[in-house]
């Protein structure tokens, strides 16, 4: 199948101008009439056990896709996959790992909203230019290199 390009070339060396014109014309009607549209975006949804037991039941009735399951029941898929996978959310334990992911993510959101300054995190280990240098590997005198030619 040809592209536009290809049929504007063809049409130009066939010296149809009129039919160039013509198309010249859509693509300003058609710029001025584009939208840019937001991206979809999923709502998240609290993940319950009743809603883990809902994936489960839908993995195990149908043949949707984790996908799938995610779009109708309003979630991310990843969460379809951790209930699938792992079992997560089926109980409303307390102690659970997820349980204490969330409450320290949520504890790290109120004191970030009432002191108003950035939680600091771990520093980066930065090499000091004090060590001493690396040495070079003994080269195996057998093995070419790109070194034996230049």
């Amino acid at each position: 199948m040809a592209t536009l390009k290809q049929f504007e070339e063809a049409l130009r060396v066939q010296g149809m101008h009129m039919a160039l014109a013509i198309l010249e014309k859509m693509r300003k009607e058609e710029k001025e009439t584009r939208t840019i549209a937001p991206a979809r975006r999923v709502a998240g949804r609290k993940m319950t056990p009743e809603l883990a037991r809902k994936i489960l039941e839908l993995h195990n009735t149908t043949d949707m896709t984790q996908q799938e399951s995610a779009f109708q029941l309003g979630i991310n898929q990843g969460r379809v996959n951790e209930v699938v996978k792992r079992g997560k959310w089926l109980t409303e334990d307390p102690q659970s790992e997820e349980a204490q992911a969330r409450d320290k993510a949520k504890s790290r959101m109120k004191r970030m909203q009432s002191e108003n300054t950035p939680i600091l995190r771990k520093q980066p280990v930065v090499a000091t230019t004090e060590q001493a240098p690396k040495k070079p590997k003994p080269r195996n005198t057998a093995q070419l290199s790109i070194d034996d030619f230049l």
